[in-house]
């Protein structure tokens, strides 16, 4: 397994990343929320060679719109990783399962050349969705043992905690693997 974290404006900038092979970055939220610290996050995962991936918090409504914000302000570099953040919002609503896969489709068809994977937490995966659509992969949040999360399903990345930090480990062999598939 490799180890991993992901990172928001709610983080330092300097973050270590010691024993990491991938760092995902959050970039922006509906429509108009762009994280502060997105290009230092990202270039701090970056120099210390780390496979970087970037994702969006999706609100329901504007899929089109909010794929294409993300895609403006997401870096476009072969290798990245992108996710949808599939979750529920500040005001207790959730993009509805037609949403969040139209909301998959459209960044693939906006940018081909890069990974697009689904972060869900346990819940939404088992209770929420029912099309079981994840683009590239599935991004699951089941805090237990690293590697073990309590579903069926295959998944790529495996958030085990928050405390105190989004830690997180990838089922790869080794960090060439991971970015062998991250680069289709």
């Amino acid at each position: 397994m490799l180890r991993g974290i992901d990172v928001s404006a709610y983080q330092s900038s300097s973050y270590s990343t010691e024993g990491l092979s991938f760092v995902f970055v959050k970039a922006t939220e509906g429509r108009t929320y762009v994280n502060p610290k997105l290009s230092a996050q990202a270039k701090r995962a970056r120099d210390a060679g780390c496979v970087v991936g970037f994702y969006h918090f999706l609100w329901p409504g504007n899929l089109t719109a909010q794929a294409e914000y993300f895609v403006s302000k997401a870096p476009e570099k072969a290798g990245d990783i992108l996710a949808v953040d599939w979750e529920t919002t500040s005001d207790g609503t959730h993009a509805s399962n037609a949403e969040k896969d139209r909301f998959i489709r459209k960044v693939k068809d906006l940018r081909p050349n890069n990974r697009v994977v689904l972060y869900a937490n346990r819940h939404y995966w088992l209770n929420i969705d029912d099309t079981s659509y994840d683009g590239d992969g599935l991004w699951i949040a089941d805090y237990v043992t690293a590697g073990k999360p309590r579903i069926q399903a295959d998944w790529r990345f495996h958030q085990y905690t928050d405390d105190p930090l989004d830690k997180n480990v990838a089922d790869f062999a080794s960090k060439a693997a991971l970015r062998e598939w991250a680069t289709p």
